[in-house]
């Protein structure tokens, strides 16, 4: 999996969940399986950082699944003391060997003999001397992330910042409206998952800690939860969708947000969910039938595109653009993200964000809320995307402050635009703005 990720830019999520779902192993192997390929991923960069003391050429330069193999042992060396270091050598050692790479086992034991015997010799920069090359190597992020969050936090955010996306994530649901309350749900959780909580913010969400399979809890299986993080839910309670009104969501899979809504607005409303991917969009489906919903139509379209034959007369009510965005505020549950992510990609996606924008503004009624969301941090996937919409779309107005939905206020920087991030809200890092047409 590990080398997939590295040579074919592969999703690690994706991975597992296909591995597991074929593999025997129990559920504390399957547990470590998960932490060995995050983990390895998480902290790539610091892994490599030190391997480059014992490895006499270039990393980059390494066949791909000898330098994979090396970054997981290395991971189990240096981020884990679960491994003892004889038994991390030497099961690197004999994967090597099954993988066919018999040429390679000298070079694999060779290094990481050495590093689990040296590896305290050497230092890493310090924040005090470089800052960028502490985020790089320290905390693990490539040189042009960690440039860029030192421009956005300044240095002392930059390091919080990282260090909380290097973190697991905790495991946050929210309690289908349709099935119960969430104080209810969550008095039922409690034996499975003794540290259950309320959310801080989001009033549908409940905290269950940071280990553990939600998805196998009766309640889940029963329709009572879906698996949401709270910034993510915080996004549909900006949206407000009320009872009986007709909602369009668009780039909807895998229909988290979807069924949100569809909560919200109850069997009297209506939502229809685009996405441009078929079988992302099954997700959906599969979500609704589990949940007991009703009044979800699913559409296979590029909604970059126009959308005027899926609206109702005279426009949508509400309309959630749930924008393709770089993801790097969501780097705790997808620590590959950060490999993958090219310095252009922001901007590239930036043009796509501005086109669903324009496609979601021509099919809104007059009066009707608009929101704008993405999974990232960066300000071109961001705050410019808005200035630039509210540029070309005279008849819409971002809403302040103080008219957005209590449950929000609380996220909301002072333009009104809500933003969460992992080391201040302890949530994925989103953005999202609110918008009204006025004509």
């Amino acid at each position: 999996m590990l080398e997939r990720v590295s040579s074919a830019g592969a999703y690690a999520d994706l991975l597992l969940h296909s591995a597991l779902a074929r593999s025997s192993l129990n559920a504390p192997d399957r547990a470590f399986a998960t932490d060995l390929v995050y983990g390895t991923l998480r902290w790539r960069g610091k892994i490599d950082y030190y391997l480059s003391h014992f490895v006499d050429q270039d990393l980059a330069k390494l066949e791909p699944l000898v330098a994979s193999t090396l970054q997981l042992g290395a991971y189990q060396l240096l981020c884990t003391d679960r491994v003892p270091a004889s038994a991390a050598v030497d099961q690197s050692v004999r994967c090597i060997r099954a993988a066919g790479m018999d040429r390679a086992t000298g070079l694999v034991n060779a290094v990481l003999r050495r590093l689990s015997l040296e590896h305290d010799k050497i230092m890493l920069p310090s924040i005090q001397d470089d800052p960028t090359a502490h985020l790089t190597h320290a905390l693990s992020f490539p040189r042009w992330l960690a440039e860029r969050w030192i421009e956005r936090f300044g240095v002392e955010g930059a390091v919080e910042f990282a260090k909380a996306s290097n973190q697991i994530p905790p495991l946050t649901i929210r309690a289908n409206r349709a099935r119960g309350d969430a104080g209810e749900l969550l008095q039922d959780l409690l034996e499975n998952f003794p540290a259950a909580a309320a959310c801080r913010f989001a009033t549908d969400g409940i905290v269950l800690g940071r280990k553990g399979n939600p998805a196998r809890d009766p309640s889940f299986l029963a329709g009572r939860f879906t698996v949401q993080d709270e910034a993510s839910q915080l996004v549909v309670a900006l949206l407000d969708p009320q009872p009986g009104e007709q909602v369009l969501d668009l780039c909807a899979a895998p229909g988290g947000k979807t069924t949100a809504i569809a909560e919200r607005v109850g069997p009297s409303g209506f939502v229809v969910a685009v996405d441009r991917n078929a079988r992302r969009l099954d997700l959906v489906q599969r979500a609704v039938r589990r949940l007991g919903l009703s009044g979800i139509r699913t559409v296979v379209r590029d909604a970059t595109r126009s959308l005027a034959a899926l609206a109702p007369p005279g426009g949508f009510d509400r309309i959630l653009v749930d924008a393709p965005c770089s993801g790097l505020g969501t780097l705790r549950r997808n620590p590959d993200a950060k490999w993958r992510v090219r310095p252009g990609d922001p901007a590239r996606l930036a043009e796509v964000q501005r086109a669903l924008l324009g496609s979601a503004a021509s099919v809104l009624r007059p009066g009707g809320v608009l929101v704008y969301s993405v999974c990232t941090v960066l300000a071109e996937e961001n705050e410019e995307i808005v200035r630039h919409f509210l540029r070309r779309s005279r008849d819409f107005a971002a809403v302040p402050k103080d008219a957005l939905p209590e449950e929000v206020k609380a996220v909301a920087d002072p333009e009104g635009f809500l933003q969460t991030s992992p080391h201040s809200c302890d949530t994925d890092g989103f953005f999202a703005a609110r918008f009204e047409r006025r004509t």
